[in-house]
C-alpha cells in the first residue's frame, strides 16, 4: 500500500488542483527526528510503541490498524542514539520494507491471553528479555523506557528487570503537535480528497434516502481515495441531531429536515481530516427555528476562528471564546482540538468545563487545529454540528477545509 502510493490518477487529481505532492522520505525523516527529541529531553533511552498511531507516526508503517488497535500484537522500539525495530505480526515483515527509517525488522511476540492463554507471564518474560537486550546494547545504561500502551504483566516483567517506565503518550502528542510543510502538503491531499467525497454524499442526499445509505457514501469515496477508515458512525437527521453524538441509523431522512455529518476521516496518507457540516433535506429555504441554530453554530466558528493564532494560549481562547447560552442550548465537548494522524492535543474545553478538565498551551506554527460547533435548542428541535480545520501560521491561520458551511 505504501510502495505503490496514491496511484498516478489520484495524484494527477491533486496536481490538477493546484496541491504540492508530499515528500514521504522527509516526512518520515521529520516525525523521527521529532520523537527522539522528544526521548531526548525526557532522558529516555528509548520508546516502545504499540499505539498504531504513535506506530505509523514514528514509522511509517502499518499493519492492520483497526485490528492492531485491541489487539496488542504489533509494537516498534525507537532508540534514542540507536535503530528503529519494528515487531511485526504473523510474518508480515514484508510490510515495512519501504520506509527507510526502519532499521531491522523482527517477529513480534505477544503476551497477550488472546495468543499465550495460560502461558502469558513465561512469554511475557521472553518478550522483556528481549526488549531489555536491545535497551542494554542502545541504551546509556540506566534503561529509561518510554511507553504507550503496556498490560500490567507487561510492566512487571519489565521491571523485574530494571527497566525503568516513562509515560510516553505525552511525548507522543508533544511529537506530532507541529507538522513539517510536508506533512501540511499531505493533509492538504487529504482535505481534497474528504471533500470530493463529501459532495458525492452530496449528491445523494434526497428525501427518503437512509442515513447509512449516505454515510456508506462517505466510506466508498475516502477509500477510493486512498483513505483508510472513519474514527465514528457520526451522521444523524432530524429529531435524531439534537443532542449530538447519535449514531447513523436506518432511519430515512425526510424533505425539510436537517441532516448533520462528522467526517472524523482517516484519508490520504494516514491524514486524518475532521469536519462537519449540516444540510438542509429537498431544497427550499429553512424554517426560523432551523436557520436560528444553524446561525448561532456559524457565528460560534467564525468568531472563535479567529483566536486560534500563533503564541495564543489556550487559556486565552477560552476566556474570549464566544458559544451561546448552555443553559439554553445542547454543546459540543471541546470548542477546538489539535489533529494530525487523528484528533490530538491540545484540546480547548468551554469556560464550564475549565475548571475540571481545562489546561493550558500555547499554539504554535504548524499545528493543525478543528473549531467546533453543536447547537441544539434544549427543549427540543434540530440541532446543527459544524466544525472547520486550520493550520497555525506563522502570522495568524488558514481555513484548510473549504466546503461550504451553508445548509443548502
Amino acid at each position: 500500500m505504501h510502495s505503490l502510493g496514491p496511484g498516478a490518477d489520484l495524484e494527477a487529481e491533486w496536481v490538477a488542483a493546484g496541491l504540492r505532492l508530499p515528500d514521504r522520505t522527509a516526512i518520515r525523516r521529520y516525525r523521527l527526528e521529532r520523537v527522539r527529541s522528544q526521548l531526548r529531553a525526557a532522558g529516555c533511552d528509548a520508546a516502545l510503541l504499540y499505539d498504531p498511531m504513535n506506530i505509523r507516526y514514528a514509522t511509517d508503517t502499518t499493519n492492520m490498524s483497526i485490528w492492531t488497535m485491541h489487539n496488542p500484537v504489533r509494537y516498534a522500539l525507537v532508540a534514542t542514539d540507536g535503530p528503529v525495530v519494528v515487531f511485526e505480526f504473523s510474518k508480515g515483515e514484508f510490510l515495512d520494507t519501504h520506509s527507510e527509517v526502519v532499521d531491522e525488522i523482527r517477529p513480534g511476540l505477544s503476551y497477550t491471553y488472546f495468543y499465550a492463554g495460560t502461558r502469558a507471564e513465561e512469554i511475557a518474560d521472553g518478550w522483556a528479555g528481549e526488549i531489555a537486550d536491545l535497551l542494554g546494547e542502545h541504551g546509556r545504561g540506566d534503561r529509561r523506557l518510554a511507553v504507550d500502551r503496556l498490560d500490567p504483566i507487561g510492566m512487571r516483567a519489565l521491571e523485574d528487570r530494571g527497566v525503568v517506565l516513562v509515560d510516553a503518550c505525552a511525548l507522543m502528542e508533544e511529537a506530532r503537535v507541529v507538522k513539517s510543510s510536508e506533512e501540511i502538503a499531505a493533509m492538504r491531499c487529504a482535505v481534497h480528497a474528504c471533500e470530493a467525497a463529501i459532495a458525492e454524499m452530496r449528491a445523494a442526499f434526497e428525501p427518503g434516502v437512509t442515513e447509512m445509505a449516505l454515510w456508506s457514501v462517505l466510506h466508498a469515496g475516502n477509500i477510493a481515495r486512498y483513505g483508510e477508515w472513519i474514527e465514528t458512525r457520526l451522521l444523524a437527521s432530524g429529531p435524531r441531531t439534537n443532542p449530538w453524538y447519535q449514531e447513523v441509523s436506518s432511519r430515512r431522512v425526510q424533505a425539510g429536515e436537517l441532516m448533520g455529518f462528522d467526517t472524523d476521516m482517516i484519508c490520504a496518507y494516514g491524514a486524518c481530516v475532521d469536519i462537519s457540516r449540516t444540510w438542509l433535506c429537498g431544497g427550499g429555504r429553512p424554517t426560523p427555528a432551523q436557520h436560528d441554530v444553524w446561525s448561532m453554530a456559524a457565528e460560534q466558528i467564525e468568531r472563535n476562528t479567529e483566536l486560534h493564532y500563533p503564541g495564543a494560549s489556550v487559556h486565552e481562547i477560552v476566556e474570549r471564546s464566544w458559544y451561546p447560552s448552555l443553559d439554553e442550548y445542547n454543546y459540543y465537548t471541546v470548542l477546538s482540538h489539535g489533529v494530525g494522524l487523528c484528533d490530538e492535543y491540545p484540546s480547548v474545553f468551554t469556560r464550564e468545563r475549565w475548571g475540571r478538565h481545562g489546561y493550558d498551551a500555547e499554539l504554535q506554527p504548524g499545528t493543525v487545529m478543528c473549531v467546533e460547533a453543536f447547537v441544539g435548542s434544549k427543549s427540543g428541535g434540530e440541532g446543527v454540528k459544524l466544525e472547520e480545520q486550520i493550520l497555525i501560521t506563522e502570522t495568524g491561520h488558514e481555513r484548510l477545509s473549504t466546503y461550504s458551511l451553508d445548509l443548502v
